[in-house]
């Protein structure tokens, strides 16, 4: 019998190798009580993101959330799958509820923030949060200048150089 651990492991292989049928099936393959712990269930939140399923992700990273408010990853992705379901507003809510608990070390938090503001036409807003996320990682600044949802400030944070 292969171990919780080992399962995960080949899950999460998969989930890089882009081979969401069979993450799938090694996460189905975990027996017992395991199946609700919150690692599997933060390799099934993945999972569900790869294969873009907003509604599995959003209830899977909903409970996260729930049972672990410490893990970032709940947040993030439950916010990620409410801005997929064109739900942008709720999105933001959920990290800005997040932010007291995340906001000093997760950029990913800020960036995202930064989205949903200028994806909301609040780009004093989008510009500050981006700010912090370049802060904490200038590579977002890069993200910035190639993603859709702040395409309103490209100019300006191509300026920010």
């Amino acid at each position: 019998m292969i171990s919780t651990q080992r399962h995960l492991e080949f899950a999460t292989g998969y989930l890089e190798l882009g081979m969401v049928t069979a993450a799938a099936e090694e996460l189905e393959a975990i027996v017992g009580s395991d199946r609700l712990s919150d690692e599997v269930m933060g390799v099934r939140a993945n999972l569900h993101l790869e294969a873009k399923q907003w509604d599995l992700l959003l209830a899977v990273a909903r409970e996260l959330t729930r049972r672990c408010p410490a893990n970032e990853q709940g947040w993030v992705h439950a916010a990620y799958a409410l801005r997929e379901l064109g739900r942008i507003a709720e999105a933001k809510a959920v990290l800005l509820e997040a932010a007291p608990l995340h906001g000093r070390r997760c950029a990913v938090l800020h960036y995202n923030l930064a989205c949903y503001y200028c994806l909301l036409g609040e780009c004093t807003e989008a510009k500050r949060e981006l700010s912090l996320a370049c802060q904490m990682n200038a590579e977002w600044r890069r993200a910035a200048l190639d993603d859709d949802d702040l395409k309103a400030m490209w100019t300006e944070i191509a300026a920010m150089g």
